[in-house]
């Protein structure tokens, strides 16, 4: 395969990328007068970590790092979502020491002597306003952002395949994927040095721990790869694995992952819930305390006889504490809002609690509503839903947003 060959193909997927959106709106009823949400302001024990309330600020990538160290304004960003009442911050993702984790400078790493005091400078702003901080650790493998100009041939990738139809890469060597393995170790022990209570780590939305989970994407025969999903995840527990031994027992691991890849929104790595059970329980049993369940829709069902998301079943199937995530208070979903906006819904807060109640999952992801009013936790919790502030897709880009 030539350079030109997969840069066209990485080029076309940039292009199709936003295509073909569902933008069902998020109101499903409920009425939130007289709502008592007072049930999410719970704290929340997780290992050695006090989380005060159930209210988490999800990850999400900004680009606003220069150099890919975290600066004042980065700061500032952090400590007015805690003081505006979030119990516990998710960082944007932040690149492990892999050389090929991230292909933007902007984005921030997690290594080096510099980032890593501009993350302690967060920490502390964060922990001074009384939240707790995960930072959450990534590799993209074979996934660039929008902005990424790199030859998708130098990427790590299970088998160069983007999706099923697109093979834009080349398989990457085993001590390659085991220098990546060893990198999020190295991140997480930086992450317990620093004060952080935990971390999060990054398997899910088509980067690279999901790439070797996906049998579109992993067409491997050896140790890394094979034909069911239990085989595909060795990746992910020597990852979980390698996160625990370089922290505490009781140090809290987040793992993320989701059903849909951005490269497929209708992907699946789980049909049943017996599949999804063989799927984390050995994630579990590698060390996974959180299991941070994404989609993009929270209210809805994950397989048909029951009504219960995919948070409600990881929690269900392994016991360990699941968040959900998707369109809290938005009209619409993660994509769909990137591109067009997204004003307030406050219906679905009614049904989310409701949910939260009947014990399906333990602390809730709010992502762009965050972005858009860092005062979102408290004034839920005040009943002052009617000042909730609307999603502008031109937020991703201000700078001054802080």
């Amino acid at each position: 395969m030539s350079e030109n060959k997969g840069t066209e193909g990485l080029e076309k997927y940039k292009a199709k990328l936003l295509q073909g959106l569902d933008t069902s709106s998020s109101d499903v009823g409920g009425s939130v007068e007289g709502l008592d949400t007072s049930p999410l302001f719970e704290p929340l024990d997780v290992g050695s970590a006090r989380i005060p309330n159930r209210i988490a600020m999800a990850p999400m990538t900004r680009t606003m790092s220069p150099g890919g160290v975290p600066d004042d304004k980065v700061v500032a960003y952090y400590r007015r979502r805690a003081a505006g009442g979030t119990g516990l911050i998710v960082t944007e993702g932040t690149y492990v020491s892999h050389a090929k984790a991230g292909f933007t400078p902007s984005v921030p790493r997690f290594h080096g002597d510099e980032a890593l005091a501009g993350w302690k400078r967060v920490v502390d702003a964060v922990h001074a306003e009384g939240a707790s901080i995960f930072p959450q650790l990534w590799h993209v493998g074979l996934m660039p952002l929008p902005t990424d100009e790199f030859d998708p041939l130098d990427a790590l990738s299970p088998s160069g395949f983007l999706k099923a139809d697109e093979r834009i890469g080349r398989p990457a060597a085993s001590p390659d994927i085991e220098r990546a393995i060893i990198a999020f170790g190295e991140a997480a022990r930086s992450a317990m040095e620093l004060g952080c209570d935990g971390i999060q780590i990054h398997g899910a939305h088509g980067y690279m721990i999901d790439q070797f989970f996906w049998d579109a994407t992993n067409r491997r025969d050896d140790d890394f790869g094979g034909a069911d999903l239990l085989a595909r995840s060795r990746v992910a527990l020597e990852v979980v694995k390698a996160c625990r031994a370089a922290t505490a027992p009781d140090f809290p691991i987040s793992f993320r992952f989701s059903q849909w890849k951005q490269q497929d929104f209708t992907a699946r790595l789980a049909s049943t819930p017996q599949e999804l059970e063989a799927f984390l329980t050995p994630l579990a049993g590698a060390g996974v305390d959180i299991f941070d369940c994404s989609t993009r829709r929270f209210w809805e069902p994950e397989f048909e006889g029951s009504d219960m998301n995919l948070a409600g079943w990881a929690k269900k199937l392994t016991g360990k504490l699941s968040s959900t995530v998707g369109s809290v208070t938005l009209s619409n979903d993660l994509f769909s809002g990137y591109v067009e906006g997204a004003e307030t819904s406050v219906g679905n807060l009614a049904r989310l609690l409701e949910m939260y109640e009947r014990g399906d999952f333990d602390l809730v992801n709010v992502g762009r509503a965050l972005i858009a009013d860092p005062e979102w936790a408290n004034k839920v919790r005040g009943g002052r839903t009617d000042q909730l502030l609307p999603f502008d897709s031109n937020f991703l880009a201000a700078t001054e947003l802080y």
